[in-house]
């Protein structure tokens, strides 16, 4: 058995000190946007976790990929389409340039 070498010592302890701050470091950079992806999709945020997993952000990369996302489209939120007209055109109606319909009166239901 060889003697055991003090600067390799140093070089493991030092080591078991920057892994874990690494380790929080890069699972932070990957489960911040794949959080925010999933809760802009409509899914569970929660869902993201499958990161960690083995295989499991292959999964998750198909699931969102080919489901259909659970967003409402901007036309039925009640906004003007874009771009919007430069000068506004005056209908008589507040705020100018908006054309008829917009907002609309029923808008549909949150949810």
């Amino acid at each position: 058995m060889y003697p055991a070498d003090p600067n390799s010592a140093h070089a493991l302890h030092a080591l078991l000190v920057v892994l874990p701050i690494v380790i929080v470091v890069v699972a932070t950079i990957v489960l911040v946007p794949t959080w925010r992806i999933c809760k802009k999709a409509g899914f569970t945020p929660w869902l993201s976790l499958l990161i960690f997993v083995p295989l499991g952000n292959l999964i998750l990369l198909y699931v969102l990929a080919f489901s259909d996302w659970r967003v409402i489209p901007i036309e039925q939120l009640g906004w003007p389409p874009y771009p919007p007209q430069y000068p506004p055109q005056s209908s008589g109606q507040y705020p100018p340039g908006y054309p008829p319909g917009y907002p609309p009166q029923n808008p549909p239901p949150q949810g």
